[in-house]
């Protein structure tokens, strides 16, 4: 189920590309149902915190009416950075499936782990490289065109 779910996430962050935004997607699912999609909106609604993570995280909250969101596993096709971390971290997200890590930003693991901090109330499981190609490259090619739209 998660190579099905991760590629739901993959559509989300595709929605992102088609905007000229980070192509980064996420879905949280409950009992076998996608609640809550997001891909990255920074530029369009010209808000910083409109990463696909808080986004899939307000619409799940909104579905259960409730913030927690306990027994929910989160799909994110990029490493979450600090502040995606934080709020998965304090919606109680049971799960995280994550496509590819990131060496900058990463706080999951890579550069520094939020999701599983010693003095944190909450921790979860994590896991890395489902689909892990697909979503590096999405956001591969996305920087690549955008390098070579401004060497233009």
């Amino acid at each position: 189920m998660d190579i099905l779910y991760m590629r739901e996430a993959l559509e989300e962050a595709k929605k992102a590309y088609s905007t000229y935004e980070v192509p980064v997607g996420a879905v949280v699912v409950h009992e076998g149902k996608i609640i809550g999609r997001g891909y990255n909106q920074r530029e369009t609604l010209k808000d910083p915190t409109a990463h696909a993570e808080i986004l899939a995280i307000k619409e799940a909250s909104e579905y259960l009416g409730a913030w927690r969101l306990n027994n929910c596993t989160m799909y994110v096709t990029l490493e979450p950075c600090a502040m995606c971390a934080g709020a998965i971290v304090n919606a109680r997200i049971e799960r995280l499936v994550i496509g590819t890590r990131d060496f900058k930003r990463g706080c999951c693991g890579t550069v520094e782990d939020l999701t599983n901090h010693p003095k944190f109330n909450h921790r979860l499981e994590v896991g890395f490289g489902v689909l892990e190609e697909e979503c590096s490259i999405i956001i591969s090619n996305f920087f690549k065109e955008l390098r070579e739209s401004k060497e233009r």
